[in-house]
């Protein structure tokens, strides 16, 4: 049977009469990735060194979400494998905020990519989470770019219990790291790999 011109098959692994295959995978190239990085770097690493983040407005009285953002030190965290909930006993329970890192080897301090909240530490990584899709693409182009990745999660849990104050909490921090793979941030650092998520 003959198809009209421009007509595509029906069964995706053949080519369409254009030319084009249905889907071409994108290709992240080493050193887009590595620019994407040092780019987030760039932002990151004097906080991950303990200097004051001096883009943030003081408040001539204070409050006390800053004096807790100050306390974070996200590398004396314990880092976890992020399949750490298929443990049979989760090593943290109650409210957390929650932190996803890589430590690329080229750079001299981690990368902070993603900044979560939760009143149940133990259960919060189960079951669906967006956060899982963004970093299973990244991992998958660095993979392909001949990177290595060190993902981990880490877990503070000397936040406020009341769900709106960590989320205001949550929201502070994510402001000031400006992780990739938040939806606040995604299209600061335009996030190649996130692209087709929601």
């Amino acid at each position: 049977m003959k198809t009209a011109r421009g007509q595509g098959h029906l069964f995706p692994n053949q080519v369409l009469s254009t030319g084009l295959t249905p889907r071409q995978e994108l290709i992240l190239s080493r050193d887009l990735l590595q620019n994407w990085q040092r780019r987030i770097q760039g932002h990151q690493a004097d906080l991950f060194q303990g200097e004051p983040d001096i883009a943030r407005q003081s408040s001539l009285f204070g409050s006390d979400h800053e004096t807790v953002i100050d306390q974070l030190k996200p590398l004396q965290l314990t880092p976890l494998p992020l399949s750490f909930w298929r443990w049979p006993n989760s090593p943290h329970h109650g409210p957390a905020v929650y932190l996803v890192m890589d430590r690329p080897a080229d750079l001299t301090t981690p990368l902070l990519l993603y900044v979560g909240e939760t009143i149940a530490a133990d259960r919060r990584w189960k079951g669906e989470h967006d956060c899982k899709a963004y970093l299973a693409a990244y991992a998958e182009a660095l993979a392909k770019a001949g990177l290595p990745s060190q993902l981990s999660i880490r877990f503070w849990s000397d936040v406020p219990e009341s769900t709106k104050a960590r989320r205001q909490l949550e929201q502070q921090l994510i402001q000031r790291w400006l992780p990739p793979f938040n939806k606040e941030t995604r299209a600061r650092w335009s996030t190649p790999f996130t692209a087709e998520c929601s």
